[in-house]
């Protein structure tokens, strides 16, 4: 699929204030192995390769493990995750999916008993972000970089 539409070069100030935003929330202290759980996990959901490609790249150069990243989908069911982490990934879903009744109520008491008043605006404004993010990459098919294909798949 060709890439429909580069926002950096066709709406440039909407693109740095994205970028601006993302900087800020970088660095507002909240974990950063959360940081790209939660950005990896809406990415999923959502379908955004471009996005997916980027959140895994730069979480394994963060120390994330392998192991953590293939488990991500099935969370729930993997011992690989700390309580905080999974409080994150479930509001990062109910964020991400915001069902007739938006966020329910035990999903964010969970998140809100794992983490501090400044890293809940933290990740719910990181949550929205990369929703955000979704929601441009792909309608507008942006393609992550030429990657190689291993010589045994060529």
């Amino acid at each position: 699929m060709k890439q429909r539409m580069n926002l950096r070069a066709v709406a440039p100030d909407a693109y740095r204030a994205f970028l601006a935003a993302e900087k800020v929330l970088s660095e507002a202290g909240l974990d950063p192995l959360v940081r790209h759980l939660v950005k990896l996990r809406a990415s999923q959901m959502n379908g955004c390769l471009y996005c997916i490609d980027m959140h895994v790249h730069e979480a394994l150069a963060d120390g994330e493990t392998p192991d953590r990243l293939h488990q991500l989908p099935a969370w729930r069911e993997s011992e690989l995750y700390t309580e905080a982490e999974r409080a994150a990934l479930a509001y990062t879903e109910a964020a991400t999916r915001l069902g007739d009744d938006g966020v329910p109520d035990a999903v964010w008491d969970r998140m809100t008993e794992h983490f501090s008043e400044r890293d809940q605006g933290t990740l719910v404004a990181l949550v929205a972000m990369i929703n955000m993010w979704n929601r441009v990459c792909v309608p507008t098919r942006v393609r992550p970089p030429a990657r190689p294909v291993p010589a045994s798949r060529a």
